[in-house]
């Protein structure tokens, strides 16, 4: 009997050893790719902001805002975890907006000139940005079940430190003795009456903010009323 000697095969590559070659990214194709990103964000967040201003968070669903950002449900949580996330950052995002005027008193200002142009910003905001005035009072009035922590922390302090500019001004007798807190609260109160209460100022007077005649009114109105109360007397 013959035994054919045993040949051993060629070695052969290994598909495991097989190394994929690295994609890398210029820097000018990064920068593309991370403006894309921030874009398609802004457009989830307008929808949804559309959306939760008229339905609220709880008549809201994914598919609805996925819909109208024409985005696919499973794009839509690639860029937010959840429903509530995406809620939660449109409401930070317009909590910033609005409080960015605010920021800005400081005791070096002639409390006059920054009182009057605080309310011209505020009454622009509501004109401008009306669905965010809406969202924000709806959160407010169901208790801000996912923003009271944003309220109870920054906003607080924010205001506590205004609140101590303008007792500087009123010690100063540069205005009258009143109360900084309601100071703050009437601005804001009256300045987003015209944005959340819309229908029934249109209902009352046939007019909304987008006309430039009532704005400049209703501003000359405001900043007469509330800076004849603080002005010294």
């Amino acid at each position: 009997m013959t035994i054919t000697p045993h040949r051993s095969k060629p070695a052969t590559k290994s598909k495991i050893n097989k190394q994929k070659p690295i994609r890398t990214f210029s820097a000018s194709a990064l920068k593309r790719r991370s403006k894309a990103k921030e874009s398609k964000r802004k457009v989830i967040m307008h929808a949804a902001l559309d959306l939760f201003s008229r339905s609220g968070v709880h008549g809201t669903s994914v598919e609805q805002v996925a819909a109208l950002a024409e985005v696919s449900k499973t794009n839509l949580l690639y860029y937010f975890n959840s429903k509530e996330q995406l809620y939660i950052e449109v409401l930070q995002q317009l909590l910033d907006v609005w409080l960015l005027p605010l920021q800005g008193f400081s005791v070096e200002q002639d409390p006059i000139v920054a009182i009057t142009d605080y309310i011209r910003v505020k009454l622009e905001l509501s004109r401008d940005n009306p669905a965010e005035s809406r969202l924000f009072c709806m959160e407010i009035i169901q208790g801000a079940p996912l923003l009271l922590k944003e309220l109870e922390s920054p906003l607080k302090n924010l205001v506590e430190s205004k609140v101590e500019v303008i007792n500087s001004w009123i010690t100063e007798g540069k205005l009258a003795p009143i109360d900084p807190y309601h100071l703050i609260f009437t601005i804001w109160a009256t300045t987003q009456h015209y944005a959340d209460f819309r229908v029934q100022v249109e209902a009352v007077s046939g007019k909304n903010l987008n006309d430039p005649e009532f704005f400049a009114q209703t501003l000359h109105n405001i900043q007469n009323i509330v800076l004849n109360g603080v002005s010294p007397r």
